[in-house]
């Protein structure tokens, strides 16, 4: 953007603020920064000017952190919206998840606050199309698979309730993958690597915050059926399910490290959530865009999409999963898993090839053979045809297993 990031804090203790000015200083010739002591005032500041990011504390007399940021959802859409806040708060930030895109705990150095920022503000400058912040911003929770709801709130209120079994129910969707992957990733839980393997995530989290997630702060809503017929979640599960599988598969075979084994694995579940989000938010369009499909299937998804919604389904998908602060392995194979660059074999690959697989547009019966809406370059960089019978053997042995 031409001008100055706006950026705006809210905190109600003076000595936090001053401290923040003082911290940020050398960003004042990138970022016009604001500094308010509450709520009331932060919703001033909006109705003056355009606010790009507002970096809010939790508990504050008059108007809370929660308020603040359910106003500024409702009324700012496009809004960045960050806690900084205390660990004590933890209460509080659980109710907050719905209308908060980030999580940082106090005390916050400098480096990470900038960085946090600026990734989210990156991450809008790399999708700068209106129609993906319009689609995206006033989704707080996906569509979940109706018999994974049903099984995970059963689960927490049983009187033998199993982590184990929560964490396997967990990982086996994608809107629930994404929402508890968000979490535990944020600076509040202050773990000391990225978490991209949701059923460790449960278990990081514990049962507690697991009930408060599931039965308080509402964030695995049951879909719309109205919107979202059961084949079409049905099918894009088993499909998104399989993609994780088997790039997990194939980034193992290459002898990716583990936490690249996982980021494939969760990019590979979740590469295809923002068909989610499109179908939730604009189903009218969808409906269209799936007779287009069924007319003329030599259009291709991705060329229809962009005519439709002027955006496709990974742009809007990795927009979401970006704000929510997940690993950028895992959002940027989102975004690239239908034009992937590069030469390293990585999370993305794994993803690519998957898909592919799956989709049946890559076979080892004929390795020569480049899908038409393939880089060939890209494929004849990790090496295929060389690979192509091994990943074939992988993608049997999850085609013979039951999901």
């Amino acid at each position: 953007m031409d001008r100055k990031l706006s950026v705006l804090f809210v905190d109600d203790e003076p000595r936090i603020l001053q401290g923040l000015r003082r911290m940020l200083h050398t960003m004042r010739q990138q970022w016009d920064m604001a500094f308010v002591s509450g709520g009331r005032q932060a919703l001033e500041v909006f109705s003056q000017k355009a606010v790009d990011v507002v970096v809010t504390d939790m508990r504050m007399p008059g108007m809370n952190g929660v308020e603040l940021l359910s106003a500024v959802q409702e009324r700012y859409p496009k809004t960045v919206r960050i806690v900084l806040s205390g660990h004590s708060d933890k209460e509080l930030i659980l109710k907050a998840v719905s209308p908060t895109h980030q999580y940082l705990s106090k005390p916050c150095d400098a480096e990470q606050l900038i960085a946090t920022i600026t990734r989210s503000c990156n991450l809008n400058a790399l999708l700068t199309k209106d129609c993906v912040q319009r689609i995206v911003a006033r989704m707080d929770a996906l569509p979940s698979l109706p018999s994974l709801y049903a099984q995970i709130m059963d689960e927490v209120q049983s009187a033998d309730v199993s982590m184990q079994k929560i964490g396997h129910i967990v990982a086996r969707d994608p809107a629930m993958s994404a929402k508890i992957l968000q979490l535990v990733n944020s600076s509040f839980f202050g773990l000391p690597r990225r978490i991209a393997d949701p059923q460790h995530a449960v278990n990081l989290l514990g049962l507690e915050t697991i009930k408060a997630l599931v039965l308080t702060a509402e964030i695995f809503s049951a879909f719309d059926s109205r919107n979202l017929s059961d084949a079409f979640i049905e099918g894009l599960w088993q499909h998104s399910l399989r993609t994780g599988d088997l790039a997990a598969r194939i980034a193992k075979n290459e002898s990716l490290d583990k936490m690249a084994q996982d980021h494939s694995q969760m990019a590979g579940l979740l590469h295809d959530v923002g068909k989610l989000v499109l179908a939730a938010r604009l189903p009218d369009d969808c409906a269209a865009l799936a007779k287009r499909l069924a007319a003329r299937p030599d259009q291709g998804r991705i060329a229809v999409e962009q005519e439709i919604f002027g955006a496709t389904h990974a742009e809007v998908g990795a927009y979401l999963l970006g704000l929510w602060g997940l690993p950028d392995p895992i959002v940027e194979a989102v975004l690239h898993h239908h034009s992937p660059t590069g030469r390293d074999f990585d999370a993305l690959a794994a993803v690519c090839v998957a898909d592919m697989l799956i989709n049946g547009s890559l076979s080892a019966d004929d390795p020569a053979q480049v899908p038409a809406d393939a880089d060939a370059d890209y494929l004849s960089g990790l090496r295929w045809p060389e690979k192509a019978q091994a990943w074939q053997e992988l993608y049997a042995q999850t085609a013979e297993e039951k999901i």
